[in-house]
């Protein structure tokens, strides 16, 4: 699957997504939504994927929503396929909040507005130390509405959070990997194979545990211990009858590298 706004690239069992309209730094339309709506949900139902990368071609890694389009018609929320997303089916947001397999954002560049929120809706943030980053809905007379409002207070606190949505302000990625937003910020021309190994590494991971584990943590978001516990209890009774299981008892008797199958 491959569109002209989305590239859609499979590497054994990663899936790289990358943002394609360098010459906007890869600013959001109605038609890129879809795109990205659709890998990820192609790469999220593909068995043999497990690990969602996404990037953007260019200069940039997402600097939000195009205004020039929007100020033609064509940006989102002047089409049905927006007006499908809000008001009868999944959201970016949603569709990202809600799937199990680990998802990488690899901050090349520009993280703006919605592309900010992008790159917060990803479990892992690694970024170049080119990459800048803020909310400046505010400056626009907006407010985040693609998961920033909810994500931003639970990644990096009330207050700090509060500092970046009030003021507006762009950041650098030293800053952002100072209070905790990014995980790791490295040399630009060394982004693309540092994320490949943060990739590659959770991939070689039991994808099933890796997956449970990501939808604990989720859940726990928004639950009391005692009903994470509950869950947490009745996952693991799961992963006890997997075949991974078996095989990383097995490995680790036989002192080798386990060689997981999602079984």
């Amino acid at each position: 699957m491959e569109s002209q706004d989305v590239i859609y690239e499979k590497e054994g069992p990663i899936a790289k997504l990358t943002l394609n309209r360098p010459d906007r730094l890869n600013a959001f339309t109605s038609q890129m939504i879809s795109g990205l709506m659709e890998a990820i949900e192609d790469a999220n139902n593909n068995d043999d994927i497990r690990v969602i990368v996404i990037t953007g071609a260019g200069r940039g890694f997402c600097s939000g929503l195009d205004l020039t389009a929007q100020a033609g018609g064509q940006g989102a929320g002047s089409g049905g396929t927006e007006r499908r997303m809000r008001i009868g089916g999944p959201s970016l947001s949603t569709l990202m909040l809600s799937i199990d397999k680990p998802t990488i954002a690899s901050i090349n560049g520009a993280a703006i507005g919605w592309g900010f929120e992008l790159a917060q809706l990803c479990d892992i943030r690694i970024a170049s130390d080119k990459a800048v980053m803020g909310d400046m809905h505010v400056k626009r007379g907006l407010i985040p509405d693609n998961g920033g409002h909810w994500l931003l207070p639970r990644l990096i606190g009330w207050a700090k959070a509060c500092e970046i949505m009030f003021l507006g302000e762009r950041m650098d990625a030293n800053e952002a990997a100072r209070i905790g937003l990014v995980n790791i910020v490295v040399p630009h021309e060394e982004l693309e194979q540092t994320t490949k190994e943060w990739a590659t590494k959770i991939a070689s991971n039991a994808p099933l545990a890796v997956q449970m584990a990501k939808r604990q943590m989720r859940l726990g978001l928004s639950s009391d211990y005692e009903s994470n516990l509950a869950f947490s209890v009745f996952a693991q009774g799961r992963l006890f009858q997997t075949e991974d299981f078996r095989e990383g008892v097995r490995s680790f008797v036989e002192k080798r590298d386990a060689v997981f199958k999602g079984e």
